[in-house]
This record gives C-alpha cells, structure tokens and sequence, in this order.
C-alpha cells in the first residue's frame, strides 16, 4: 500500500531513515555508505533507499525544502511505514562565530515563526524539540567518531528570502540572542512537530554551509558530497 506522496510498499523501510533535504544527497548516501541497497520510492523524484550500514537496516529519504514538504513526508513514514526514527542532515546558515563553515550542529531544539503545528494540532508555542533518546545516540556516535558537535537551539524560517524591514532589520541577532539559536535552517521544527504529535523520535544534525557573520559559502556540490561528518554520526548511531 503506498501513500499519495510515496511508492513504497510495508517492510520496504527501515525503523530508522535519515532525511536529507537533497533527494540527490539522499542517493549519494546510500550509493556510498549503505549495502545491499534498492530504492524504494521515487514518487515527484523524492527518492528513498533502503539498505544496512554495518550489518543494520536503515534508510535514507529526500524531504524536499520547507516545513510542508517535510512534513508531509515525515507524517507519512511515522504513520504508515512503521518508521520509528527520523534524523534529519541538513545544511544550516550560521547566526554566530560559534558554528563555522563545515561544523555540526546538533538540534537541542526548534524555534519557528511557522503555524506549521499550530494548524495541524493546536499546538500554539514557538519551539518543538527533539527527542533525547535520539540525541544521546547521535551523542555517542559523534564521540566514538572523535567529530565535535556544537548544540543549541535553531531557527526553522518558513522564508529562504525574507524582505529588509525597519522595525526587524537584523530579527537573526535577536533569535540568536533571545532564543539561542545557532543558525537557520527551514524543516526541523514541522518535524520535531509530527514526531510528537505521533509519539515517535525525531532529531536533527546540521552542518554549516554558510553564515550570516562570515563571508564564506558552500556551493551546491559541496552541499551534496561534501558533509560526510554529518552523514557518519548519523548513519553510526545505534538505533
């Protein structure tokens, strides 16, 4: 039986599936790290693969941009695949000198201006957050690798392209100074969303790929290839 937005059939997931924004970076990840690997859905060329790391089953999907892509996806593996876990890897633009160009950031929660939980559940505050459990393993998994993590809160904007305005000109400083926040990115807050909503775990790593106080920027490439670190902590968990 498949959903509207996937074609895969029941079993063909694992309980754990990572979700890269980049359906190509999706594939990248398990033409590289995973074994006995088959896709299993391809629906809008979303792609999802199905295969083991080490001996484990795990998938990995594209969520697409945004919190309504993701969410739509997200709510359909929790609630008709069986899926138990979903690790989003995504790029992030940094808001402090403390995450640098290539750094991870793990997710210790999501700050939104989205109505994303809000229309969906009623859920009315500005933050969701992640699971812990899920947390400590993407914890121990980055230790034993020996790759640094920064935590904090991030910023789940609902807008890449967001207008100059004289009454917020500079509305990243006050997120990051306010609320915590690290860096921007567009997902994790509708995800952390559903996974409460339909008592599953939910995490978010983010590698930085540009950066409101540096110059530096990643190119699109780089973004599909290059974040291994990320990619490593992740598939190196043990779910």
């Amino acid at each position: 039986m498949s959903t509207p937005h996937i074609g895969a059939e029941p079993g063909d997931f694992a309980k754990t599936v990572l979700m890269p924004g980049d359906p190509l970076r999706a594939k990248f990840i398990a033409d590289t790290f995973l074994q006995d690997v088959r896709q299993v859905t391809g629906v809008r060329g979303m792609l999802g693969f199905t295969g083991t790391y080490e001996g484990r089953p795990i998938s990995v999907m594209g969520s697409g941009m945004g919190m309504p892509s993701i969410g739509i996806y997200s709510y359909e593996l929790f609630k008709f695949y069986g899926v138990e876990n979903i690790i989003r890897i995504g790029s992030a633009g940094s808001y402090t000198e403390k995450a640098k160009l290539f750094d991870v950031v793990l997710a210790t929660g999501a700050v939104s201006e989205s109505s994303y939980a809000k229309t969906q559940s009623g859920y009315d505050k500005d933050f969701t957050l992640p699971s812990d459990e899920l947390n400590e393993k993407l914890r121990a998994s980055a230790k034993k690798l020996g790759i640094p993590l920064i935590e904090g809160n991030i910023h789940s904007a609902d807008v890449f392209y967001r207008q100059p305005s004289e009454e917020v000109p500079t509305y990243w400083e006050m997120l990051r100074d306010e609320q915590g926040c690290l860096c921007v990115e567009m997902e994790s807050f509708a995800l952390f969303a559903n996974a409460r909503v339909l008592g599953k775990n939910a995490a978010c790593l983010l590698t930085i790929s540009d950066s409101f106080v540096s110059p530096e920027i990643t190119t699109a490439e780089q973004r599909q290839k290059s974040f291994t670190d990320m990619m490593k902590i992740a598939l190196g968990a043990e779910y």
